[in-house]
């Protein structure tokens, strides 16, 4: 099941199991210490999916004030990655935005995004260690 819903209206258990899923992967199992709750998460819309009472995917959505979106922690957990699990959530998700879209995306992830109409925009940058390249979606 598909669910979104800005932070100020999601139930504290979603919250705390999508938040569980970020830190799961982007902290723990790709070790890298930075600050995952970065202040942004207030302003975005959240997208979550769930299986059996578990959050099995999650993105959020930020509006950069340029007429720009933008999708950003994008992540599956590792018990549905290969499955569609994340795809059918990042599309529905990207269904929902008319404009141009950005994302900043770890390589070895390029094509996944692609599949979605995104090109890479400009040079790979690193990110915490793992290398990223920047990408973006045109209307």
């Amino acid at each position: 099941m598909i669910h979104r819903a800005r932070l100020d209206a999601m139930a504290p258990r979603d919250l705390y199991e999508v938040l569980r899923l970020r830190v799961e992967v982007f902290v723990v199992e790709q070790q890298c210490a930075y600050p995952e709750l970065d202040g942004r998460d207030p302003d975005a819309e959240h997208w979550w999916s769930t299986a059996d009472g578990r959050v099995t995917a999650c993105l959020r959505v930020l509006d950069e004030g340029d007429g720009t979106t933008r999708i950003g922690r994008v992540v599956s957990a590792p018990a549905v990655r290969g499955t569609g699990a994340g795809a059918a959530l990042f599309a529905a998700a990207l269904a929902t935005l008319p404009g141009p879209v950005v994302l900043g995306a770890q390589v070895r992830s390029r094509g996944f995004y692609e599949r979605f109409g995104f090109a890479v925009s400009g040079p790979e940058y690193d990110e915490d260690g793992i290398p990223h390249v920047p990408m973006l979606r045109a209307p």
